[in-house]
């Protein structure tokens, strides 16, 4: 953007359950480019009928063409006022300079008061389900009535997966696993929800809250709701009637829906399944393109649960959006069905113009979809338990790309063809736990690993991050996927027609191919003012802070080792003469990545997790606690590295960035 545009303020509601600051959140992220390089120059004008419009001045965006190609342009604004950091590798979190940045909660620590405290060496899973969680990823956040002396919140935040060899000192491969271990693995997964309470500049957990709550793969009963509620392929022996699971898992990204409620997202649930099905069986190909058959490693093989062959219908229960409302404990959580089954990275929601909710969703995958689902009813900005089946009653549509800049949103809907039972499908329950076999028919866009997908709620434009995909070849590529072997990935602007996020066409540009501009076989395409250090590659999460500036983190593995810098957080410009430019934050110690980046709701405070610090290839051990790359964030003998949140703060106490 050429000019800092406020937004505006949070909408404040009158459910008296609701914090009373409750910020309605539009925000997150996720084929190829040489047709982009002729982008149209007319964009959208703001939204006008969304109850999220506000009235700000209109800056028309550059193509990138001429942006890539600009000379230097001293009148350009600065929309981050923060001095970059550099490039690099090293073992501690590093921030821009006037940052502060503290350790908020790291894995063990208590959540109740009567939690026992972590030891390494003795761990169960009762004790794990009494602390904070393992490799924490997403962070919700949600205010709550503020006390004079205070501000508090509550942090939703996702456990992705476990590191066994990260976890337990006393094995040394997969192999030694025992029950015990898997069990606390399965309790080490799922949700953690937090309340937080900020006296004077200081961040606390709040242990003990009424709020605080742990939900795990291994005891959380968790109801269904939507087309696949009951069906057949949902049920086993242990629920016949197929609308009660224990337990979430592989929780990736999410987000917050306006009413207070949090998304949290199964990503890849096929890891734990183990065993195979004969080609004849009915759940054979659909497990085939979920990666679920014919595995020999996972929970599987000590828990019968994950054995397809022994509970066959298990996978079929995982993969879903998970609705948990964080203000009510007792209440279970909801697998909303509706929303489609495949490897959830996030679904964030935004309200379109004609008050439905839209929530956008990238499935995690070399070659996978860009979904979005638009709800049959409007938003009830008065009444939260008029939302409660939202979710249940809408469409579920499928991205296609055209290289000449247009994108069409396909319905995901039975009776329609091809999705009939022609081609196997009997109902909408086949369609949304076939999902990706219905896109395939639909001739949706293969794309590299749609990650984050991030509506902003301001402009009506919505940034969808892709990580990478080395699978791509030479033959495959196309504008919206424009390299082979991507390794370094890409983001992707889309202008949904009439700026309405329900609309079912729309257009797209590209707005960073991410690595090294300084490498021409990178292919990368950046603004052309770009600093040594504003550049990066592997975006992966995506936020939209108060001042409508997007923020981008990466999961880039071990490509750190080619671009020679650890995964962190940048500010990157989406509009005027500096669209396409980054700037470097924040950087995470080895081994880790940062992700779910959240702001507090007055933009003082940025929550990072800091997933898998001290793993990796270049831990003599890989991956192992006896030997890993550090033991961030306490650096001491003995103790193993920690998952952790870290809040950023500025010296002064002011906004960030």
């Amino acid at each position: 953007m050429c000019n800092v545009r406020e937004s505006k303020k949070p909408l404040k509601l009158n459910w008296p359950e609701l914090p009373e600051r409750l910020f309605w959140l539009g925000i997150r992220m996720t084929e190829h480019f040489q047709a982009v390089l002729q982008r149209r120059i007319n964009r959208r004008s703001f939204l006008k009928k969304s109850a999220l419009a506000t009235s700000v001045a209109f800056v028309p965006s550059l193509p990138l063409s001429a942006i890539v190609n600009a000379p230097q342009q001293n009148t350009v604004t600065e929309t981050f006022n923060f001095s970059e950091i550099t490039h690099g590798i090293g073992d501690e979190l590093v921030v821009a300079a006037g940052y502060e940045h503290n350790v908020l909660i790291r894995w063990g620590d208590p959540l109740f008061s009567d939690a026992p405290d972590f030891d390494i060496n003795s761990q169960t899973p009762f004790s794990q389900e009494q602390q904070f969680g393992y490799n924490n990823d997403y962070i919700g956040y949600l205010a709550l009535p503020s006390k004079s002396d205070s501000q508090r919140a509550l942090l939703c935040v996702n456990h992705e997966y476990s590191l066994p060899k990260m976890m337990f000192p006393d094995i040394h491969s997969e192999r030694d696993l025992t029950l015990n271990h898997v069990n606390i693995e399965q309790s080490s997964v799922g949700n953690s929800i937090v309340e937080i309470q900020k006296i004077d500049r200081d961040w606390k957990v709040v242990v003990g809250s009424k709020f605080n709550r742990r939900i795990t793969a291994r005891t959380t009963q968790i109801e269904f709701s939507g087309p696949a509620k009951g069906h057949p392929r949902m049920q086993t022996k242990t629920d016949t009637s197929g609308v009660l699971v224990t337990g979430t898992l592989m929780n990736c990204a999410g987000g917050m829906t306006p009413w207070g409620t949090y998304l949290t997202c199964e990503e890849n649930f096929n890891n734990v399944f183990t065993g195979s099905l004969s080609k004849d069986h009915a759940e054979y190909a659909p497990y085939e393109r979920y990666g679920v058959n014919q595995r020999e490693e996972g929970w599987g093989r000590l828990d019968p649960r994950f054995n397809i062959e022994a509970t066959t219908n298990e996978p079929n229960r995982f993969g879903w959006v998970v609705e948990i409302d964080p203000l009510a404990p007792d209440e279970k959580p909801i697998k909303r069905t509706a929303l489609g089954r495949f490897k959830h990275e996030g679904a964030e929601s935004v309200i379109a113009p004609s008050g439905q909710l839209v929530v956008y969703m990238g499935d995690d995958a070399a070659n996978e979809y860009l979904y979005k689902f638009v709800s049959r009813d409007v938003v009830d900005t008065k009444n939260k338990a008029n939302n409660r089946e939202l979710l249940d009653h809408g469409t579920l549509y499928v991205a296609r790309f055209s290289d000449s800049g247009g994108l069409d949103w396909l319905p995901l809907e039975y009776g329609k063809a091809p999705l009939t039972p022609t081609n196997g499908f009997h109902s909408q329950a086949d369609v949304v736990i076939n999902a990706r076999m219905a896109a395939d028919l639909l001739k949706a866009t293969p794309l590299d690993r749609p990650e984050d997908v991030v509506p902003h709620s301001h402009t009506g434009r919505v940034y969808v991050l892709l990580t990478n995909n080395t699978k791509r070849k030479q033959e495959d590529i196309d504008a919206v996927n424009p390299r082979a072997n991507n390794q370094f990935g890409q983001i992707v602007e889309i202008a949904e027609a009439n700026d309405d996020f329900a609309a079912t066409e729309g257009t797209w540009d590209m707005l960073v191919v991410a690595g090294d501009p300084n490498k021409a076989e990178v292919g990368a395409k950046w603004n052309s003012n770009i600093s040594e250090n504003g550049w990066f590659a592997c975006p992966d999460n995506g936020v939209v802070d108060q001042k409508g500036r997007l923020w981008v983190s990466t999961d880039q593995g071990d490509v750190a080792y080619q671009t020679g810098t650890n995964d962190g957080l940048w500010g990157l410009e989406t509009e005027g003469g500096n669209r396409g430019k980054g700037k470097m934050f924040l950087r995470c110690p080895e081994g880790a990545e940062a992700t779910g980046p959240m702001f507090s709701d007055d933009g003082t405070s940025l929550f990072v997790a800091v997933q898998h610090p001290g793993a990796g290839s270049r831990a003599s051990g890989k991956d192992s606690l006896h030997d890993p790359i550090n033991r961030w964030p306490d650096n001491e003998k003995g103790v193993p590295p920690k998952p952790s949140i870290v809040v950023v703060q500025k010296h002064d106490g002011t906004e960030i960035g």
